[in-house]
């Protein structure tokens, strides 16, 4: 099977690119803006005409796009996280490859839910913020492309090579720095916001699932287990083998507030920094995961302990 992968630099696009290359019948070629992939093409600029003659000329099985950004304007990522997906969409009806079309999308689709509660595939998608809003938009334009097609909702992924700019991520560097100065106590903010956390390899494992099914329309990704921001504060203390003591501030439920670096690069005498969840998902989300089993056979298997100590390995070799 030849697999046409889109994103493939990107923090999933590695796992993805790993997970596809250890199946010995998948063909794997790379299409991206970077000069390490096998094609370099940029969605956001790129005319739907030239991907479609490499589409031909190619003629892969299945297209596999985890292109995208999570920063920037509504500009920006409405170009990358929506125009992007159109010229992808324009270029397989145009093109007689016939494949198929795995899509990444996201749980800031959805928006804010109400606490306690499992989000279905068939909630009414309510995205809190330009980011969910494009990505929304995108998937919208897999569903009535009239492809083969499947939309992977992926809840908040983690593990290895999580992005600095995410909540864990941006724990674990809070923890880094204070335990490179000596200090012995942290002070967080936000931790009351409660997310369900999907390793990243099983994030790959799933979209493997979904190159190999009939599964179309969305399938929601994730552990149907929503943690307190809090809680995994508390295991990564423990993986990290900090032994201060971890302060809560108040600070409103949507914000994750970490000490703001000295101008040394520590945590010295500033005051804290309130960072906003990008995400516009208010205090709680949780997926119901039970269509990912039923029609991809899917499951996660990787405990968000596990996770955690890896996001944390790669943090503490910058100690």
């Amino acid at each position: 099977m030849r697999v046409l992968l889109i994103g493939a630099n990107g923090y999933l696009g590695r796992y993805v690119a790993d997970r596809l290359l250890a199946d010995p019948a998948v063909q794997l070629t790379a299409l991206g803006r970077g000069d390490d992939a096998d094609v370099r093409f940029d969605l956001a600029t790129g005319s739907p005409g030239a991907l479609t003659r490499f589409l031909d000329a190619v003629h892969p099985g299945v297209v596999v796009n985890c292109a995208g950004t999570t920063r920037g304007g509504a500009r920006e990522l409405t170009r990358h996280n929506t125009v992007a997906v159109a010229t992808i969409c324009e270029s397989l009806r145009r093109s007689g490859c016939g494949a198929r079309l795995v899509h990444l999308g996201c749980a800031s689709e959805y928006g804010p839910s109400q606490p306690g509660s499992s989000t279905a595939e068939d909630a009414v998608p309510r995205p809190g913020g330009p980011y969910g809003v494009s990505k929304l938009a995108a998937t919208e334009l897999v569903l009535g492309s009239g492809l083969d097609a499947v939309v992977l909702r992926v809840f908040s992924p983690v593990g290895p090579g999580t992005p600095a700019g995410s909540p864990l991520g941006r724990l674990a560097e809070a923890m880094r720095r204070a335990m490179q100065s000596g200090d012995n106590e942290l002070k967080l903010g936000g931790l009351g916001v409660q997310r369900d956390f999907v390793d990243v390899r099983d994030v790959a494992r799933a979209v493997h699932a979904a190159s190999l099914s009939a599964a179309q329309g969305v399938v929601n990704i994730g552990t149907g287990r929503a943690v307190r921001l809090r809680e995994a504060a508390a295991v990564l203390a423990r993986v990290a083998g900090f032994g201060g003591s971890l302060h809560e501030l108040d600070s409103p439920p949507a914000r994750l507030v970490i000490p703001a670096p000295a101008s040394d690069g520590h945590p010295g005498g500033a005051p804290p920094t309130a960072y906003p969840y990008p995400d516009g998902c208010g205090t709680w989300q949780q997926a119901d995961v039970r269509t990912a089993r039923d029609r991809l056979g899917w499951r996660p298997r990787i405990a968000l302990e596990e996770s955690l100590a890896d996001i944390w390995m790669e943090a503490a070799c910058r100690i």
